[in-house]
């Protein structure tokens, strides 16, 4: 009896990890860094729910890091066998898989430092960039539409998924009894209307399919490429009125080249006032090499292939010193930095030196996950800790929901409906808990048995047949309940702000001794 297991990306956004054993072949369908709050980061140094050396085979949809950020330590871990990718998938992980092991070389060393100090146990890094070389030397490049054997009996093949650079849906077909079992793992789809890319496409007719829902709750406005250029347009135009700089908190990979293609065209147009437009991310200029590299392939493109991401305007910046002059520029700069979330990275300089003042502005241009800092801003809140220091946020927070790389709610509804009838069921994995509910239940309006729509929790596994699957019930408990949304961090963070809010608005001395009293009395 085959069977799949959900070790990530169930109730959540990032970490996707799907284990698929057939009976006669088992490996992975992804293995994502888990991205959020420090509980949910707390993951990544767990063990794994299954042993990787196990694994007979991987399949990796994009190269995003919350599907394949914790793949050298998968092999650093045990795991020996073949990974398959679309090629340029692999040509973006030939930078990003040894910039994510630099940095979690260098985070370690600058924690041990503290740690150190203080007499503390030294930590090792997640993986390094041995693990990272030696991940790279196991994968296999393949084209769309071409079928491949990863295990004897066992078949795939990639279909455009319309989400960034080389992204794919994966078809899987084996033998099963009498039958042969066909899924569909969707892993990110991009949306109807994108630059670069066409939309998604695949077959029809599946046992299972495993679909994103990221966007299962919600619709962005109806827009076409020319709708959305012109609404950042917009707020540039606005920004730069302002007189501040804009900070675009942008992934390094796809969001960070579609904002360059698009701010190309405004400046080429003379839409836009002249300015500096910095992309702050050595990972971002590695990538936009790739996109030069693949520029044949990509559709939509406005401004002449031999120009792309070529405009006298932009400052693509390597070094630290030069991010650093950045910061001297208290006007007129459009700054593109990692990461898109504002949870690590470049982005918390700019943010640090430009969310207190009134004359900046602050622009969200994608999907900002429960917990992070980026959700924090954009939630409202009138101040908020940046490198343990507390900032009042006072520049303008703006959002444009078109630039995101996922397919909305409609688009979600109607790839899945597309690509039915579905005989066994369909999962909705990679969304939040509220996002899958609002998209189980669209789907039942549509004409879909409700029945045979599941919402894996995490680390459930799920027996297979080709009629309709059995959860096996879920492993130990890796992480509580309630977590992924927010975590004792946030509220740590956020009492933090309030205590010291309070004692500035208090001016009587023997009254803030009061207070610390109190608060001394419930700790003691």
């Amino acid at each position: 009896m085959a069977t799949l297991s959900f070790y990530g990306a169930a109730g959540t956004v990032t970490g996707s990890c799907s284990w698929l054993d057939t009976g006669g072949a088992r490996g992975l369908i992804d293995c994502g860094l888990f991205q959020g709050n420090k509980t949910v980061r707390a993951l990544n140094d767990a063990p794994f729910p299954f042993e990787p050396k196990d694994a007979e085979f991987l399949l990796l949809t994009h190269a995003h890091t919350d599907h394949t950020g914790l793949v050298p330590k998968l092999v650093k871990q045990g795991f020996n066998a073949p990974i398959y990718a679309t090629e340029a998938t692999i040509d973006l992980l030939q930078f990003m898989l040894r910039d994510s092991a630099k940095i979690q070389e260098s985070d370690t060393e600058r924690t041990n430092r503290w740690r150190q100090r203080r007499g503390k146990e030294l930590k090792k890094p997640l993986y390094t960039m041995e693990d990272a070389e030696a991940a790279l030397k196991m994968m296999k490049p393949l084209q769309y539409g071409d079928w491949i054997e990863p295990r004897p009996g066992l078949h795939a093949r990639f279909w455009n998924a319309g989400h960034i650079l080389g992204s794919a849906s994966i078809e899987v077909k084996f033998a099963d009894a009498d039958n042969t079992m066909r899924m569909l793992f969707s892993g990110d789809l991009g949306p109807d209307e994108k630059v670069f890319h066409p939309e998604p496409g695949g077959e029809q007719g599946f046992d299972y399919i495993i679909s994103e829902s990221t966007y299962g709750d919600r619709d962005r406005a109806d827009y076409t490429l020319e709708a959305r250029r012109e609404a950042l347009r917009k707020e540039l135009v606005d920004g730069l009125e302002r007189g501040g700089n804009i900070v675009i908190p942008s992934f390094a990979v796809e969001r960070s080249q579609e904002l360059l293609h698009d701010i190309g065209a405004l400046l080429a147009e003379g839409a836009i006032p002249k300015a500096t437009v910095f992309l702050d991310s050595p990972l971002a200029s590695k990538v936009t090499r790739v996109f030069i590299e693949h520029a044949e392939t990509l559709d939509d493109v406005e401004l002449p292939k031999g120009r792309l991401f070529r405009d006298p305007q932009f400052k693509i910046t390597q070094s630290v010193d030069e991010s650093k002059a950045i910061n001297t520029i208290k006007g007129g700069a459009i700054i593109i930095s990692a990461s898109g979330m504002a949870d690590a990275g470049r982005i918390l300089h700019h943010l640090k030196n430009n969310i207190w003042r009134r004359e900046s502005t602050v622009l969200f241009v994608g999907y900002q996950g429960r917990g992070t800092l980026g959700q924090i801003i954009q939630s409202g809140k009138p101040d908020v800790r940046i490198h343990g220091k507390e900032f009042k946020i006072k520049a303008a927070i703006r959002t444009i929901g078109n630039y995101s790389a996922h397919a909305d709610q409609a688009e979600l509804i109607d790839w899945i409906m597309e690509r039915g009838p579905v005989a066994g069921a369909l999962f909705l994995n990679h969304g939040d808990d509220d996002a899958r509910a609002e998209l189980r239940r669209l789907l039942g309006e549509k004409g879909m048995d409700v029945a045979k729509i599941l919402m894996p929790q995490f680390d459930e596994t799920f027996e297979l047949s080709a009629g309709a699957p059995a959860s096996k019930g879920r492993g130990p408990e890796r992480i509580a309940k309630g977590a992924m949304e927010s975590d004792w961090y946030n509220d740590f963070a956020a009492f933090k702000i309030a205590l010291e809010n309070r004692m500035e608005e208090e001016s009587d001395p023997d009254k803030r001794r009061a207070i610390l009293a109190a608060l001394d009395k419930v700790l003691n």
